[in-house]
């Protein structure tokens, strides 16, 4: 999110230079500057103890592929539990493990994700309302269901077959 106008208290912002951040939106009024703001979010790869990646159909994200689990962080939550909350939610997954991936930008959406390897036993899925589908699938399977090269899906996917 740009801002046009200052939050606090309404005023219109200038552009003024802000040390090496260079020309930034800046309230004169509250004397603050208003950096651009983005969402956080989760994406993580869910493998169990037979090298089975669990994908997600969400037909309101795509109607061709399968999806890792993901979600939005909440304000004052670490990366960590919202992996784990994520999981849980979607899926009733409890994992034994998580393991940072690294971050990846998505800019269709303008989101930063945080992506995450967790392990857990196979067991028995309860699917949220936001889930159509989901299946324990071979990890080398799963490559071919989940968004092609360049996604983020793909890329934790592929993590997962080189190691």
């Amino acid at each position: 999110m740009k801002f046009t106008y200052c939050p606090h208290c309404g005023t219109k912002l200038i552009e003024k230079e802000i040390g090496d951040e260079g020309m930034v939106p800046y309230c004169d009024n509250c004397r603050q500057p208003m950096f651009d703001m983005f969402s956080t979010c989760i994406i993580a790869l869910v493998v169990n103890e037979y090298d089975e990646a669990l994908l997600l159909h969400q037909n309101y994200i795509s109607d061709h592929y399968w999806n890792l689990v993901s979600g939005y962080m909440k304000p004052g939550e670490r990366a960590e539990e919202t992996a784990a909350r994520e999981i849980a939610e979607e899926t009733g997954v409890v994992i034994d493990s998580l393991e940072f991936a690294g971050t990846y930008w998505f800019e269709k959406k303008g989101l930063l994700m945080i992506g995450f390897i967790a392990r857990a036993k196979k067991q028995e899925l309860e699917l949220s309302g936001e889930v159509d589908a989901a299946e324990w699938v071979p990890v080398r399977e799963a490559l071919d269901m989940v968004h092609p090269e360049g996604s983020v899906s793909h890329a934790l996917v592929q993590r997962i077959i080189c190691f």
